[in-house]
């Protein structure tokens, strides 16, 4: 975590939607990019879910149905992957609650669910400012409030020490309450106390920690429970231990619990001799608790001042998410006005990046021309934008083979020594790759032929980046059905998560003819690049902005997309381009044996970028990017360089959130394209027939000559398979001049399904002109989860 005074809060301000009105005692989780809020209170109770989505900035009111809970405020809310659960809290005139309620947040239904007694005693009480915290497939509730009178109106207040434990069913619902036998010295009564739950990764069981909280007077002690011996212990702690108090948030990231805010003894007040606080103020202090080490770090202490409103202002009762590793915090109340009789509640929305981010996916390849490449990477999450470098100093070494034999699936050369077991070896030159990826139902016809106009952004997104503006180059692309077919310019769409079954890229592996079954069917041994990512939703190439990269109208003429039609699950693959001997001279790769110089790409907002030039450093120089604390370079000092044909280039990509610049990807490495090979086909379908299914594709957009044949390949089982499942073999199963071909049942009972994403068959098609196979276009077709024939 970076030191106090290199904390960069940042203040969301540009925001869309109904914003909720501002509030206090509410609860907030997280789901995905997703901060779910509910309940609280400012002049009456709120009984609204509202959804922040972080990534796109946007308020909005899902419309939930079913057993919908009366609005609450200082309940129990925890979140079991895509349904929330809501215990208890205050309701309606001032009413304490014990009901449970369910939230399915995958289709916003609510339901009332009543858990099974205690075997032996009595089901908890109602109450408010208990915690309530989840692990695996139980909810813990300690402590909270209650009230000895029956009558709401006459409050009698009864701090609680007791402890539940809540078995779910898996899924949705819930089995029943049960009381823990545990060991050792309980904490005291308390309300309004925050509890975390901690596994150490290499060692140790769940322990859940308990900290602060209210019982007439704040409180500052630490209590640790573990949860598989129920072992109550109070740790010994380093370090300066937060001031007492309650009404604050403890939010764990990686191994720390951050502790934020609340209300504290008013300054001078000795907690000791005073049982029951006379005076209290809210804070904005903010401190975290190493959860290995238990020692204090004070980030922001209560005595700093804040003249600049450079962070969140003191506030009690506010809610506070993680997502991935930023920190989110809204509302709350930040004091009391005693004359008017009412509380004052904050109506902002802060976060705050609690460590540089991880580093990013490899980069892959979407497209490759004679001059560019466009590029992706798997997106990270809160983070504000990324550094693309190249390096031009590759060992590429050509191979030769008989492209009138079969297409070569090309391959990434990587190097042996650093990349491990994922590396590619080349056996084949003549290829042109391009990489795309689409899914739909196995049962219907897919088609990917519609032309969008291309629509260029303004340099609005240079926001981030000030001194950059004047280099940007923006560009928008919304990938939603076919990403990166070879026709149609790039257009922006609205972007939806949908469901689909069809996956169409295409990839270069290293590939090998390795014998020949008949006349008409060739075997083609392949090993697939490593670069499939495993975390995408939805259509994963998206708002494609570049600051400080650049783009020619040659690029954009090359570069394509289509729009969003009834197909909608997108994935882009990494892919390469074809090894030559006619490899030209790399004008930056001078430099002495052994050395590599890092030149930077630009600083992109979104995990897209298409690469036509870099910037050049002075001599023996790396690169001096820096984001956030530092300096970014000004790249309009520097020298740019357009990449050049046949040129293998490096490429690696680091994230940028408010703590630096984070660490660099694994580096791939990618060619430009030689001129003169045809592109891959485009429009790919797949339909069944009463023989089979029917596959059929369009010609490439760039022949580069007329079209001599096309080759169709289908990935066998074979027992080199079995043995290594990236080890795919391929069968010719036609070859010819038609656009089309059938693929008979008998054909598909030898068929491999691919399980290295959602299990699929594979089949790729490329074109031949005068020079050679172009690059081939690799089709999924999905077959569901199970492992049944594929026309079953």
């Amino acid at each position: 975590m970076a030191a106090p005074s290199l904390l960069n809060w940042r203040r969301v301000s540009s925001f869309t939607g109904p914003v909720p009105r501002a509030r206090h005692g509410h609860r907030a989780v997280a789901i995905r990019e997703l901060m779910i809020i509910f309940g609280g209170g400012n002049e009456g109770i709120a009984d609204e879910l509202h959804v922040y989505n972080t990534a796109t900035n946007q308020w909005f009111l899902p419309a939930v149905r079913g057993d919908i809970p009366p609005g609450c405020a200082a309940h129990g809310f925890v979140c079991d992957g895509t349904r929330i659960l809501v215990f208890g809290g205050m309701v309606e005139y001032g009413r304490y609650s014990n009901e449970l309620y369910e939230l399915q947040a995958s289709r916003w239904l609510w339901k009332k669910v009543k858990p099974h007694p205690p075997p032996s005693g009595l089901p908890p009480c109602p109450r408010l400012g208990h915690s309530f915290s989840l692990y695996g497939n139980k909810c813990y509730l300690f402590g909270g409030l209650a009230n000895e009178s029956e009558d709401s109106n006459n409050n009698v207040p009864r701090y609680l020490n007791d402890f539940y434990e809540l078995e779910l069913q898996h899924g949705s619902g819930v089995v029943g309450w049960s009381i823990p036998v545990t060991k050792g010295v309980m904490p005291s009564p308390r309300e309004s106390h925050t509890a975390v739950i901690y596994c150490k990764k290499d060692s140790g069981g769940p322990k859940m920690y308990v900290f602060g909280g209210m019982c007439g007077a704040r409180l500052d002690d630490l209590w640790q429970l573990d949860l598989e011996t129920m072992s109550w212990s109070k740790p010994e702690t380093k370090g300066t231990v937060p001031l007492p108090r309650s009404l604050h948030t403890a939010s764990v990231i990686g191994n720390k619990m951050y502790i934020f805010g609340g209300w504290v003894p008013h300054k001078g007040e000795n907690t000791e001799t005073s049982p029951h606080d006379c005076e209290w103020r809210c804070t904005s202090s903010f401190s975290y608790l190493n959860l290995d080490t238990t020692e204090w770090t004070t980030l922001v202490s209560d005595s700093q001042e804040d003249k600049k409103n450079s962070r969140p202002r003191p506030r009690a009762g506010h809610c506070a998410v993680a997502i991935g590793t930023r920190l989110y915090f809204w509302s709350g109340r930040d004091g009391y006005k005693k004359a008017l009789n009412s509380q004052v509640c904050c109506k902002d929305l802060w976060y705050l990046d609690t460590e540089k981010p991880p580093a990013p996916s490899q980069v892959q390849l979407i497209k490759a021309t004679t001059n560019s490449f466009h590029v992706k990477w798997d997106e990270v999450s809160t983070v504000e934008g990324y550094l693309l470098q190249l390096s031009t100093d590759l060992p590429y070494q050509a191979a030769s083979s008989d492209s009138s034999a079969a297409p070569n699936m090309q391959g990434v050369r990587m190097d042996p020594h650093r990349q491990g077991s994922n590396n590619i070896v080349p056996n084949s030159i003549n290829d042109t790759i391009n990489s795309t990826k689409t899914e739909q139902p196995a049962t219907k016809e897919t088609s990917m032929k519609n032309k969008p106009d291309f629509k260029a952004l303004t340099d609005s997104n240079a926001i981030l980046y000030p001194s950059l503006a004047s280099n940007a180059s923006n560009h928008n692309s919304h990938v939603v059905d076919m990403l990166r077919k070879d026709e149609g310019p790039h257009t922006s769409a609205n972007v939806g998560v949908l469901s689909s079954c069809l996956d169409v890229r295409t990839v270069i592996p290293e590939t090998s003819v390795s014998s020949t079954v008949s006349s008409t069917q060739t075997m083609v041994t392949q090993q697939t690049i490593k670069t499939e990512s495993s975390s995408t939703n939805g259509a994963v190439v998206k708002d494609e902005t570049s600051l400080t990269t650049f783009s020619t109208k040659s690029e954009v003429d090359e570069t394509y997309a289509l729009p969003a039609t009834k197909i909608s699950r997108v994935e882009t693959h990494a892919t390469a381009m074809p090894f030559s001997k006619e490899t030209p001279s790399n004008p930056v790769a001078s430099m002495k044996a052994g050395e590599r110089q890092w030149c930077d790409v630009g600083i992109f907002k979104n995990n897209t970028a298409l690469v036509s030039q870099f910037y050049l450093l002075p001599k023996g120089k790396q690169s001096i990017s820096k984001v956030g604390n530092a300096d970014v370079p000004d790249y309009s000092l520097l020298k740019k360089q357009d990449l050049v044909p046949g040129t293998g280039y490096r490429f690696r990509v680091a994230a940028i959130n408010g703590c630096g610049i984070g660490p660099f990807s694994k580096i791939s490495e990618f060619k430009t394209c030689i001129p003169g090979f045809p592109g891959a086909p485009s429009a790919v379908r797949i339909s069944k027939n009463v023989e089979g299914i029917h596959l059929s594709w369009e010609p490439p957009t760039s022949p580069s000559g007329n079209i001599l044949e096309y080759s169709a390949y289908l990935a066998i089982r074979t027992a080199q398979i079995q043995d290594n499942p990236s080890q795919l073999v391929f069968m010719r199963i036609y070859c010819g001049l038609k656009t089309s071909c059938t693929v008979t049942a008998g054909q598909l009972a030898n068929a491999h399904i691919d399980y290295t994403s959602r299990p699929a068959i594979v089949f790729r098609i490329s074109a031949k002109n005068e020079k050679g196979y172009g690059p081939a276009t690799q089709v999924r077709w999905l077959q569901g989860n199970n492992k049944k024939a594929p026309l079953n």
